[in-house]
């Protein structure tokens, strides 16, 4: 995590063990480094306080508990928590089921924890290689509808940058907009817009746990950090009201029958197989533009106009959504050749288990 985060937490241990002089040099050198960090002149006035009266929480001056006095307790616990986790260095989400080798990176929140986690794509196995202190919604997670303070829960992707520029001093560093609605939060009548990654104000060192509404908020140092793992319109982001984390062999045996599914819809697609084809889409199937009787209609009368096709997918990427145990959302670059068309395609689908089975509910581009 950051420099900054590290000289607090390094404090905070060295109040713990009662070396509160060699906590307010190390406090000192945090403040100066990073002199809008609301949090760390909490804990400054507290080591003056020790001068004193024992410390006994955070904030030990005898005010009334303000809405900003409480949000900076609540800061210092989430900062704590990240000392506390209890998975391990190789654990991973359980959500990345399958990243291209081109995708370097995925991003990953907890709202419960107010904890951004970059994962790091080295040849098909993940590895954790930062996490940030994240700032959420202030009513939490679940996004249903504009206006409701929430960050929505869920599978999306990073998308281009706004740079500071181009932004209100608000916005802090900069902006990365999320993909939000979805095309499962369309399905779910969940709507709003806006939400976005991005950084706080310059007076700002970072906000409180549950103070934006409803984008993800981290401190304009981290997001500098941050923005060195993004791809615009390649980088996986995940929202999750709790992370489960998992080693990477259990992530595997999770994802293999929704692997081997595509792969069997890939292939009675090329061999003509119309009929084995269209098992693969549920009654319950829409694309951008039709349903299923539709859909099916027309890739029967398509496929009986060939004597042929080849159909390549590559990149292929595969999230396990979260809080939907029962639900991927599967992208891919399509390369198809036929005997009578030939073409390329980013794909999106979403693929559902219905009735023990791996089955396509969407399929439009990505």
């Amino acid at each position: 995590y950051s420099d900054a985060e590290t000289l607090l937490l390094k404090a905070l241990r060295e109040i713990r063990m009662a070396q509160v002089d060699v906590a307010r040099r190390t406090i000192a050198e945090l403040l100066d480094r990073y002199p809008n960090f609301r949090l760390a002149h909490l804990v400054h006035g507290d080591l003056l306080l020790a001068k004193s009266k024992p410390l006994m929480s955070f904030g030990n001056a005898q005010l009334p508990a303000t809405d900003q006095i409480t949000g900076l307790r609540a800061e210092a616990t989430a900062r704590l928590q990240r000392e506390q986790d209890a998975f391990k260095p190789d654990q991973i989400p359980a959500n990345f089921w399958r990243l291209p080798s081109t995708q370097q990176y995925a991003l990953a929140v907890d709202v419960n924890k107010s904890r951004l986690y970059v994962l790091e794509n080295q040849g098909g196995r993940l590895v954790r290689v930062a996490d940030f202190y994240a700032t959420v919604g202030k009513a939490g997670g679940g996004k249903a509808k504009e206006g409701d303070q929430r960050t929505p829960l869920g599978a999306y992707t990073l998308m281009g940058a706004i740079t500071r520029d181009k932004l209100s001093d608000f916005y802090g560093a900069g902006a990365f907009p999320l993909d939000y609605p979805n095309v499962w939060d369309r399905r779910q009548g969940r709507n709003g817009y806006g939400i976005w990654l991005h950084g706080v104000p310059s007076d700002t060192y970072a906000r409180a746990p549950r103070a934006s509404d409803g984008c993800v908020v981290v401190s304009n140092p981290d997001l500098k950090l941050i923005e060195k793992f993004i791809a615009a319109g390649r980088t996986s982001f995940i929202l999750a009201q709790d992370i489960e984390w998992v080693d990477k062999d259990t992530a595997g045996r999770q994802s293999q029958a929704l692997l081997t599914a595509i792969e069997r819809w890939r292939s009675d697609w090329q061999a003509l197989d119309t009929p084995r084809y269209l098992q693969h889409y549920a009654g319950t199937f829409v694309s951008d533009t039709q349903r299923v009787d539709e859909w099916r209609a027309q890739k029967q009368a398509v496929n009986a106009a060939k004597t042929w096709a080849k159909i390549e997918l590559g990149n292929l990427s595969a999230v396990q959504y979260p809080g939907e145990k029962n639900l991927a959302i599967v992208t891919f670059d399509q390369n198809y050749q036929s005997s009578n068309l030939n073409g390329q395609t980013r794909k999106r689908q979403l693929w559902q288990l219905i009735d023990g089975r791996w089955q396509i509910i969407y399929e439009g581009s990505a």
